[in-house]
């Protein structure tokens, strides 16, 4: 590690130099003190600033998988819930399969419980790293079916728009599922698709193109 010395009245405020222009947290750093500040005769002549040198401590490379496991790990410890962590590596994104009996409890209404896992995951798992990634967690598939489950829901409604002329407001849905739905239907012709309302309870509208 490189060092460097930095003079101050005092070390407090040596330390806080280094900081500013180290661009760093305390925590960063390590320092040793060269000179404790004295004051001279009469306080006047002969006063001692304080002096340190500075070491910026080497970042260790993190692996952002680890921590998404290490965190899961704790939150199934926490949670007395027995589940095998998959992890799979691809070139869009980082997938973790989960694995076990009765992990319904992890999935919740319309996987809100799951998205909220892999929110919480994403957080821990970026928060140190040299570079950002996307982890996308399922369980048993879930997702895929939950994809093929909308995909249906969206033809069928189209067909009902187009049979009765009215438009139809499906209930309130995630960003991610909401895609799902105006994917499905992108190449209708007849049909165009748009989201209404603010979050949490936006969703998406099938109607007939005008």
């Amino acid at each position: 590690m490189d060092s460097k010395e930095f003079t101050a009245k005092t070390i407090e405020e040596a330390v806080a130099a280094a900081l500013t222009e180290l661009q760093v947290t305390e925590d960063q750093i390590e320092y040793e003190i060269l000179d404790v500040p004295s004051k001279g005769l009469f306080g006047i002549i002969g006063n001692k600033p304080a002096r340190i040198q500075v070491s910026v401590k080497i970042a260790k490379k993190i692996d952002p998988l680890t921590v998404a496991h290490d965190f899961l790990s704790q939150v199934f410890d926490a949670m007395h819930i027995d589940v095998k962590i998959e992890i799979l590596d691809n070139d869009e994104c980082k997938m973790i399969h989960l694995h076990g009996d009765n992990l319904g409890v992890l999935i919740g209404k319309h996987g809100q419980t799951l998205d909220a896992l892999q929110y919480l995951t994403n957080l821990a798992a970026n928060h140190d790293a040299e570079e950002r990634v996307r982890i996308v967690i399922d369980i048993e598939d879930y997702r895929k079916r939950r994809e093929e489950t909308l995909s249906r829901l969206a033809f069928r409604l189209a067909d009902k728009v187009k049979r009765h002329h009215e438009r139809v407001v499906l209930e309130p849905m995630s960003a991610h599922e909401r895609k799902i739905i105006h994917m499905a239907l992108q190449d209708d012709a007849r049909i165009s698709t748009y989201s209404e309302g603010e979050e949490p309870y936006r969703k998406v509208v099938i109607a007939l193109k005008r």
